[in-house]
């Protein structure tokens, strides 16, 4: 069954505040895996990247890339906890473990030179903003956001430090989407569910913003420290534009979902027997936080000219 989108709850914010911590947990890492994809055969390397921690990995799966996110994480060690899943610094850990595996396989040299000529792609921050920071009360009791977003950057530097030490060599660190126009954040901060008055928060997206422009700065600075090539991919100015022209992309809805009520649900609440919109490339967000395929392939054009440059460069 087909069903148009952005219907209304305005009354259930309580509710929506709980969802959007469950919801929100699962985000960042399916975004980073969707933008993978369509990179994949560009590139011309295997399209599905199975996880690490799959009991059932090949030598050939470890020696082709592996996964080591786990949604709902953040740089944060808090955030990971929020959500029940797996730190950043933890998927450190297992890296470490993978390279040891890799060493006894087949040999420190080889490894080395794989892990030299590997591209790693990280993904992180939005649900330590969105999840942890404004939706607990916990590291408000402690940091402002200005203070906050240090601490955030601070542990981003470690852990690109850990795996420069690892012998990473090609970097690529994702910057936050303009996270006030998530539909669930409208939502939660407006409680309006008339899509034709429902506004981006940009407050919150101006955090982003922000953010993204000291974590630039500080990764600028970091790579004319080290022989480590880092990348920035900035997907807050491609989003931003199709929600400010999209006539321009071809959508036509750019503030709610294509799934159910397109206010609230994501994850387990959008399943095949979902209601969902007749026409979902019409749409941004296919539920209430990810985009949907159409949006992803807008996103992968506006980065390409950034993952030609690593190509050329790097012989990737």
């Amino acid at each position: 069954m087909l069903w148009s989108a952005c219907g209304g709850f305005p009354s259930l914010l309580p509710f929506l505040l709980l969802l959007l911590l469950l919801l929100l947990s699962v985000a960042e890492s399916e975004e980073a895996v969707q933008q993978f994809v369509y990179g994949t055969t560009y590139v011309g390397i295997k399209e599905y990247v199975p996880p690490y921690l799959d009991p059932n990995l090949t030598l050939e799966d470890l020696m082709t890339g592996v996964c080591f996110a786990s949604a709902g994480s953040g740089f944060d060690p808090l955030t990971a906890q929020l959500s029940g899943v797996i730190s950043v610094q933890r998927q450190l850990e297992y890296f470490k473990e993978y390279k040891a595996k890799l060493e006894a396989a087949i040999g420190k040299e080889r490894t080395k030179t794989l892990i030299s000529k590997a591209a790693f792609l990280i993904s992180a921050g939005t649900n330590d903003i969105v999840l942890n920071y404004f939706a607990t009360p916990s590291r408000r009791q402690t940091y402002d956001i200005t203070s906050y977003q240090q601490f955030l950057l601070e542990h981003v530097k470690q852990f690109i430090q850990g795996l420069r030490e690892e012998g990473a060599k090609v970097i690529g660190l994702v910057g936050l989407p303009p996270i006030g126009c998530l539909p669930i954040v409208i939502t939660v901060t407006s409680g309006e569910a008339d899509g034709a008055r429902r506004r981006c928060n940009d407050s919150l997206s101006s955090i982003a913003l922000d953010y993204n422009e000291k974590l630039q700065k500080m990764l600028e600075a970091m790579q004319n420290s080290s022989s480590t090539i880092i990348y920035f991919a900035d997907i807050y100015k491609p989003l931003n534009d199709i929600i400010q022209r999209p006539s321009r992309y071809g959508f036509d809805n750019v503030n709610c979902g294509c799934c159910g009520s397109g206010l609230i649900e994501s994850t387990f609440m959008c399943n095949p027997g979902s209601l969902v919109c007749a026409n979902p490339s019409k749409y941004l967000f296919f539920d209430s936080v990810h985009p949907t395929q159409a949006a992803y392939s807008v996103l992968y054009q506006a980065l390409r000219p950034t993952v030609d440059r690593v190509i050329k460069i790097h012989d990737i």
